[in-house]
């Protein structure tokens, strides 16, 4: 099974035709902050230790305000966000596969910031007689500009594809205070209504450590291997809001059909993005991540699993002093990343 098994507690037969709701749009009530500490704590989470993550006086050294968010932090938004829609609107499936992210960045996100959330049901495709849905997330500032877009492709599963004891096994377990969310009329949706693009990321001079002029089709990125063990898991799952059991619950992650338990697609990716910020040396420099995943990174209980990392750059744009880079990420021999890529704009 690729990608990340996203299992609800309550599995249901699916009672409608879910590509009906495409274009269904809502937007949160309330606004999201960005924390100086939650901005440390989640670059401690996902192993990125880009001085800009931690030190004001570094941020400020690239022209920054405050400590710049890391490149993946927006899906802890994004967990809060999208609730409402798989709990109360999309309610035909029990467990959900994440098989494709994309990540538009148009504006570093720093310490302070406050953001909004429209949340979209895209699309909706049938492979081999199962549903891939869609999910669009914008994020807005306060200028009214978009600073993020977040695409999530997740393969909607029913019950029957998963164990008939999985709901009473996860309600043993399951996180206290993750309550299901309601909407009064979730057929009833509201019409997007976007501000421009911010243009900061484009405009910005970017501070980067590496040379556009020094770069060549070809050339490949210092390797990286990172280490992960159930401890970083449930750490995670912590600070990103994550409260799925097959992360951490070897149980739950048989009866979902999975060999043993696996660490978050999220957090691979995120892995990623660090492995190539950190050569940048500018986090903001990083304009579009697109990865699709193949299979999933095993964390056995008796030892640490690893995920290894390499790049190399597909395309050079003179113009834009922008690259395209090829990121391969395997764990235990196996591709985790099916394609990847980055666009990344350089000084």
């Amino acid at each position: 099974m690729p990608g990340e098994c996203e299992v609800r507690s309550t599995l249901v037969e699916a009672t409608f035709d879910t590509a009906a709701l495409v274009g269904h749009h809502y937007r949160l009530d309330d606004y999201y902050e960005v924390g100086r500490e939650k901005i440390r704590e989640y670059a401690r989470a996902v192993q990125d230790f880009h001085p800009a993550h931690w030190s004001e006086a570094a941020a400020n050294e690239l022209g920054y305000d405050g400590l710049v968010a890391p490149t993946t932090f927006f899906s802890i938004v994004a967990m809060l966000a999208n609730r409402r829609l798989f709990e109360s609107v999309i309610t035909g499936y029990g467990v959900y596969v994440q098989t494709d992210q994309v990540f538009e960045m148009y504006q570093p996100v720093v310490t302070g910031d406050r953001v909004t959330s429209d949340v979209e049901l895209t699309a909706v495709r049938t492979v081999a007689g199962r549903d891939l849905l869609t999910v669009t997330n914008t994020f807005t500032a306060q200028s009214g500009e978009i600073v993020q877009i977040m695409h999530t492709t997740v393969l909607g599963l029913t019950a029957e594809d998963v164990d008939a004891d999985i709901t009473p096994a996860i309600e043993r377990v399951i996180m206290h205070g993750i309550e299901r969310t309601t909407v009064t009329d979730p057929a009833t949706p509201s019409t997007p209504d976007y501000g421009p693009h911010s243009p900061a990321s484009r405009d910005r001079l970017p501070r980067t450590a590496v040379d556009f002029e020094k770069l060549s089709v070809g050339t490949e990125l210092p390797p990286r291997t990172a280490r992960l063990t159930r401890g970083d898991l449930v750490n995670y799952a912590g600070v990103a809001g994550d409260a799925n059991p097959i992360h951490w619950d070897e149980a739950i992650a048989a009866k979902a059909g999975l060999p043993d338990v696996i660490a978050h697609g999220m957090l691979t990716m995120a892995l990623g993005a660090g492995f190539v910020t950190d050569w940048l040396g500018d986090p903001g420099a990083l304009l579009r991540y697109n990865v699709r995943l193949s299979n999933y990174t095993i964390i056995e209980a008796e030892s640490a699993g690893t995920v290894e990392f390499t790049a190399r750059v597909k395309s050079l744009d003179p113009e834009t002093k922008t690259a395209v880079l090829v990121i391969t990420a395997k764990s235990n021999g196996r591709k985790i990343f099916g394609l990847a890529t980055a666009e990344v704009r350089l000084s």
